[in-house]
């Protein structure tokens, strides 16, 4: 089994080593060391990068059966002894994450009862499931208050093994079923936990916890958060993009707010005045497709071929055709890029024609399908390219019927 040098100190990043087994992994080179500072992922925590020799680490993990940390290398190492080099600025940034889920996780137990039932931290995010849902944003800011005091009066944060007989007299937040020395995270007068990860000293070293969402999943709320330097990193970049708006539209960051209903209303009212234009518009070009229609026998045919319109306009056009007594209107339109046609085939009531079988017809021609009412179907296809034989095919069956 390898020596674990992070258990003993987390701020640990250089060390000596020596070689004891080599081997492939995943189709990479890895080795294993005899003792190590390395952190392989495990317990919702991320595995440390480095370098071994200069050579990196791209992954570390944990054996299973003979628990031997396995370091999985960007190229084959050659030597017998190698010197260690842990990233110190990822390995302290997820000793920040995984410290603060420990005193959120302990905020939400005192201040609301949840228990944290999933933990996952990665290189961007954190997040903790709670047994809890639904929770309010008063619930939330209340936790994070709590979290955000342990982290000012910067309490100790210790690392113990403990024998197995011990670990019922524990206050632990979570129990555990470990056969064995369990060891110990505790954070002094608040939380004692049994976690195998890298931690900070003092809850000062955490830095601003914030909860950055919250979602609920079922009974269960995940909450995603960060700490120290990333929260930092994501206070920066919403202050630089609310001052960056606030510099363009001329105001101050805190009308923002008000800013945003104020355009959101007005854009509103735009869309609604450029539906009725919109609206205005297809309902004289009805009337002049209508106006410009040949009779079929007794049957006014209203056929169009409309570039670049989409299915809603052919949909108004047609209703507003159908309301003319003997009129049948076959619509098409091909989208800007060619590659497809679009249909919607309409008559007035007092006509007794298929227009769900016209439809189907066309839609064979240009390699597509539709349906709908008897006196109002839809559809379209890919073959573009036929729109106007489909129409005319469309035409001459309504003449044989007419």
């Amino acid at each position: 089994m390898t020596e674990r040098l992070y258990y003993d100190d987390a701020y640990r990043t250089r060390f000596e080593a020596a070689v004891v087994e080599r081997l492939a992994w995943e189709g990479r080179p890895a080795v294993v060391l005899d003792r190590t500072a390395f952190y392989p992922t495990g317990g919702g925590q991320p595995h440390d990068t480095g370098a071994l020799n200069g050579v990196p680490v791209v992954d570390v993990i944990t054996r299973e059966g003979d628990e031997a940390v396995i370091h999985v290398l960007a190229a084959p190492l050659e030597a017998e002894r190698v010197v260690g080099e842990v990233d110190w600025t990822r390995r302290f940034d997820l000793m920040q994450q995984h410290t603060g889920q420990h005193v959120l996780s302990a905020a939400c137990v005192e201040r609301l009862g949840a228990n944290t039932v999933g933990f996952h931290l990665s290189g961007g995010y954190a997040t903790v499931d709670l047994d809890r849902a639904p929770l309010g944003e008063e619930e939330l800011a209340d936790v994070e208050a709590l979290a955000n005091a342990i982290v000012f009066e910067n309490r100790a944060v210790t690392t113990r093994w403990v024998p197995d007989e011990e670990v019922p007299a524990l206050p632990l937040r979570k129990p555990v079923a470990h056969k064995g020395p369990v060891r110990i995270v505790e954070i002094a007068d608040f939380d004692c936990s049994a976690c195998g990860g890298t931690h900070v000293r003092a809850t000062g070293e955490i830095g601003l916890i914030k909860i950055t969402r919250s979602e609920r999943r079922g009974g269960e709320t995940r909450l995603e958060f960060l700490c120290g330097g990333r929260a930092l990193a994501d206070y920066r970049a919403k202050n630089a993009l609310l001052l960056k708006l606030a510099a363009e539209f001329t105001v101050g960051h805190w009308e923002i707010p008000d800013l945003v209903h104020r355009l959101a209303a007005e854009l509103k009212e735009t869309r609604r005045e450029l539906r009725r234009s919109r609206d205005a518009l297809l309902d004289a070009q009805a009337a002049a497709l209508w106006q410009g229609a040949a009779p079929v026998g007794d049957v006014r045919l209203v056929r169009a071929e409309l570039e670049g319109e989409p299915m809603d306009a052919l949909k108004h056009l047609a209703q507003r055709l159908m309301e003319h007594p003997r009129t049948v209107a076959l619509l098409g339109s091909r989208h800007p890029t060619g590659e497809t046609s679009y249909l919607v085939f309409a008559r007035s009531d007092d006509l007794d024609l298929p227009m769900g079988d016209l439809l189907r017809e066309a839609c064979a021609v240009i390699g597509g399908r539709g349906g709908g009412r008897p006196n109002f179907a839809q559809g379209g296809g890919p073959q573009g390219e036929r729109l106007a034989e489909a129409l005319e095919q469309a035409a001459q069956s309504l003449g044989r019927n007419a």
